[in-house]
């Protein structure tokens, strides 16, 4: 029946109207489109639109809704028709030339194939059921547009500007290769692929496949070359390095002498390549094969050699595994200032007495310490002051040099120590007694415990309260000192009579100043004592120090002694 049914089946669209006058609506960004397929006059959207506003057919609130159609069918049907015959009319007024038309697939896009049609066959309602629905819109004409908005999604694109997903391609298998090429991806063959022309895109236009795989294969030539060229080089030298003997000199050298100073914790074949350039020897390993052969106990040591120039591997690690060719000056612990000018002189190859005498010139030049001068009855004002320890010399090293290097170090190592904070503490008048205090326990003592013990007798035996020796040290090292000799067997009642600031057998108390350099282990010592009481000692066998409390066991102890002098010396 015409008029039953739902409401959308009353008014059918003419089928060419809905797929024309919609693209137009769709496409109203695209200009370049307007002006390739050129529209009807009659579908305008102004002239369309207009027409329709005038009849009032669409105006808000005068479209019929389905239930006006339903009440009143029939004049509604009569009105369309009558709408229908106008717009006939006002068509057949105008001239009929053919017209181009594009044609469009069944999805309503654009086939890019253009037909000439008249004038009187595209009429707007050429063929329309008057019963089907039209669309709503918001506005009197037009359809609505969903992609002109701000936020709204980009229009479908047409068939010829679409990217359609590419049609898997067969590539031809490459052999694989450890090289990349220079895009970092697969070789292949680009020509012709651009960006966005519906193939595979974003491909680099590279060379073709057989050039490429040409340089690849010459870089590998050129890496594989390198590295057997390369491990041959290095095959070589290990080798030779494994199985033949290091590159040497023979003999002890020419005449020319040089200074080398090997640094302290160097091994074996960092001393070699010092003595290879100091052109000592030939190679270092040389004289690292020959010092690995050195028995233990014979290491050697840091310091400065005095060497030749060409010297055999073999004659460099003799001389240098003898302390005694090393170009150092070493004060020993207890070592008196004697034995030190003397040692300077000998290496400086100085004359005898030079040092001395600059000692004594340039003593106030030499960095000591304000206390330490303070006695006009010095025999040497830098007795003990001169620290034990290796000093290396140079072609540079003078007697000043070396002597106010020696005295920096006493004078670090008694402030490091807090000396003169201790002085009273040990009932002692000056840092200086701490010293002379010091030389005294080092002079008769063996080891740290004789030192601590040692430290004990001069103390006790320095109170006021010493009725025994009243207040006399009695040390034989003292008597030595102003004798300068170290003797064991000596007139006691000659060293009894000696007057002398420095003899303790004659005077009472400590001596003038020290009488040796004592080292740390009797400045600790020094420091703190062992506190057991002791006033006495004795060595028995010349090597163990035996110490009393009382003068009756001193006694004993003393006579044992003599005894066995007696019978060592015949008598």
């Amino acid at each position: 029946m015409p008029y039953g049914g739902a409401p959308q089946q009353e008014f059918p669209q003419e089928p060419q109207y809905q797929q024309q006058y919609p693209q137009h609506q769709q496409y109203p960004q695209y200009p370049e489109h307007q002006q390739q397929f050129p529209q009807e006059p009659q579908y305008e959207q102004g002239q369309y639109g207009q027409q329709q506003y005038q009849q009032g057919q669409y105006q808000q609130g005068q479209y019929p809704q389905p239930a006006q159609a339903q009440a009143q069918p029939q004049q509604y049907a009569q009105q369309q028709y009558a709408d229908q015959q106008q717009a006939y009319a006002q068509q057949q007024a105008q001239p009929q030339q053919p017209q181009p038309q594009p044609v469009y697939d069944s999805q309503g896009w654009d086939t890019g194939q253009v037909q000439y049609t008249s004038a009187v066959q595209t009429g707007p309602y050429a063929g329309v059921d008057p019963y089907t629905q039209q669309p709503v819109t918001d506005y009197p004409g037009e359809a609505p547009d969903h992609y002109s908005t701000e936020d709204a999604y980009a229009p479908p694109q047409p068939p010829g500007r679409r990217h359609l997903e590419p049609e898997p391609i067969e590539e031809e298998e490459e052999p694989e290769s450890g090289l990349l090429t220079a895009g970092g991806g697969r070789d292949g063959d680009d020509d012709g692929d651009e960006p966005g022309d519906g193939r595979r895109g974003g491909r680099s236009k590279g060379g073709s496949p057989k050039k490429r795989s040409g340089m690849a294969c010459l870089v590998a030539a050129v890496v594989i070359i390198g590295v057997v060229g390369g491990g041959g080089y290095y095959g070589y030298n290990y080798i030779k390095a494994r199985f033949s003997s290091a590159e040497d000199f023979a003999g002890e050298g020419t005449g020319e002498i040089v200074e080398v100073e090997i640094p302290k914790g160097s091994g074996l074949m960092q001393m070699g390549m010092i003595l290879k350039k100091a052109g000592v020897v030939a190679s270092g390993q040389a004289f690292a094969d020959a010092a690995a052969k050195l028995p233990p106990g014979k290491a050697i040591q840091a310091g400065v050699y005095p060497l030749r120039k060409k010297m055999s591997a073999a004659s460099a690690v003799e001389v240098m595994s003898d302390p005694s060719k090393l170009n150092v000056i070493t004060v020993t612990e207890g070592m008196r200032n004697s034995s030190v000018y003397a040692a300077i002189d000998k290496k400086l190859g100085q004359q005898e007495g030079t040092t001395a005498e600059i000692a004594k010139r340039e003593v106030k030049n030499l960095g000591l310490p304000a206390w330490a001068n303070n006695n006009p009855k010095l025999i040497d004002p830098l007795e003990g002051f001169l620290y034990p320890a290796r000093y290396d010399l140079s072609k540079d090293s003078t007697p000043d040099s070396l002597l106010k290097q020696m005295v920096k170090n006493a004078t670090d190592k008694y402030a490091e120590l807090g000396i003169e904070g201790k002085a009273k503490e040990l009932g002692l008048e000056n840092p200086l007694q701490v010293v002379t205090v010091a030389s005294l326990v080092n002079a008769e003592g063996k080891n740290h415990d004789d030192f601590r013990k040692m430290a004990e007798v001069v103390y006790n035996r320095l109170k006021k309260t010493n009725d025994v020796t009243n207040q006399k040290l009695q040390f034989d090292s003292t008597y030595n000192y102003v004798k300068n000799q170290s003797e064991i067997n000596f007139n006691l009642k000659e060293a009894q009579a000696f007057d002398n600031p420095y003899n303790t057998h004659f005077i009472k108390g400590l001596p003038t100043g020290p009488i040796n350099n004592p080292g740390l282990d009797a400045l600790t010592a020094t420091l703190s004592p062992d506190h057991g009481g002791w006033m006495f000692f004795v060595s028995v066998d010349g090597h163990t120090t035996t110490f009393t409390k009382t003068y009756e066991e001193h006694t004993k102890l003393a006579d044992e002694f003599q005894e066995r002098q007696k019978q060592k010396n015949g008598g």
